[in-house]
């Protein structure tokens, strides 16, 4: 996805900044006027020097043994050997991960807390949840994008659509007959439904349940029959006819299914609905420690191993600067917002 990183720069005593100390005629008083330009930077420059000097821990809002916390220990560990001290991931799960970013948001801005933010803690959550004790923009210093993995349209091979033009078709001539499942209400599957209900000028079902499992379960069983979902795990389903690979929701298409066109290639330009993780520190965390960070996880993404485990997750590796990020998130919550709004979609507290 991105692979650029922020670089600082000092500004350093001019060739006209030391001819016109020359003239002042002595050497200590040479050596005292450099000394005077150089004294903001000593402290900034030791300060940076010595970052990090303790272990630093890394927050992660979702349970155990899920993508966040695969993904957030294989990168503690590669990034622990580059920066020097061990990153220790703590799992802080509830408040459908609001808990943990509630907790970094109120942490010191040292640059030894961290936290992966998502896409559903940092712009789904705060928009259906005005309860979230946290303001994704103010409330966190973007360092980098980690991950981020496309959506794709499967349906179940009874469906009388062969692709993506014949499903609008085949909805726009019975409207509210087909059925698309999700995680549950306010998830990305439930979203993207949305957004592929409003692109496409069609009017489908929404049937939420309690996790990505059983909604697939049900629409191999025909109970429902389609979902938008990451396809992570989904491969064995696809290739055995289980389920049928309509389109990827993103700009490329899906590593793992290279036949499957995109929904632009398919006839719907613009649909593109991802699931992401991403760095983020506390408020007002100093530059050179961001700087550091993003430098490192740069580096951390860019290892064979880090980017092997992530793909088995459905993800593709990938940093970005911490300008990017923060860009990112504010055209996600701009996105999202008006989808949520045009559905009316609320949850219950």
């Amino acid at each position: 996805m991105y692979n650029e990183t922020m670089n600082f720069h000092r500004k350093q005593p001019s060739l006209a900044d030391l001819t016109a100390l020359r003239r002042v005629g002595t050497r200590a008083a040479l050596c005292s006027a450099l000394l005077v330009l150089a004294a903001p930077l000593l402290p900034i420059e030791s300060h940076a020097q010595s970052y990090p000097n303790k272990p630093i821990k890394l927050m992660v809002p979702f349970p155990p043994a899920g993508p966040a916390d695969i993904m957030a220990r294989v990168v503690a560990k590669r990034m622990s050997e580059g920066i020097g001290q061990q990153l220790v991931t703590e799992i802080q799960a509830g408040g459908g991960g609001t808990i943990a970013l509630e907790a970094v948001a109120r942490a010191s801005a040292d640059g030894y807390t961290l936290v992966i933010g998502s896409l559903s803690t940092l712009v789904i959550g705060p928009i259906l949840n005005p309860n979230v004790r946290y303001d994704p923009v103010k409330s966190f210093t973007p360092v980098s994008m980690m991950a981020i993995g496309s959506s794709m349209l499967l349906v179940n091979p009874g469906v009388p659509a062969r692709n993506l033009r014949e499903l609008i078709d085949l909805a726009k001539a019975k409207p509210g007959a087909l059925n698309f499942g999700s995680n549950g209400t306010g998830t990305l599957p439930h979203l993207a439904g949305e957004l592929f209900k409003s692109m496409a000028g069609v009017n489908i079902v929404h049937v939420p349940y309690k996790g990505a499992a059983p909604a697939t379960n049900d629409l191999m069983g025909g109970q429902i029959q389609m979902i938008f979902i990451v396809p992570s795990g989904l491969e064995p389903h696809v290739r055995a006819g289980k389920l049928r690979a309509v389109a990827v929701a993103s700009s490329k298409r899906h590593a793992v299914f290279p036949e499957v066109p995109t929904a632009a290639e398919a006839g719907l330009p613009g649909f593109e609905t991802y699931t992401w993780f991403g760095l983020s520190a506390p408020p007002g965390t100093p530059s050179a420690e961001v700087a550091r960070l993003n430098a490192e996880m740069v580096q951390t993404l860019a290892a064979k191993e880090v980017n092997e485990t992530l793909f088995k997750q459905g993800l593709d590796a990938g940093a970005s600067t911490p300008e990017q990020f923060a860009q990112f998130i504010a055209t996600e919550t701009t996105k999202w917002s008006r989808i949520i709004k045009t559905a009316g979609i609320k949850i219950d507290n």
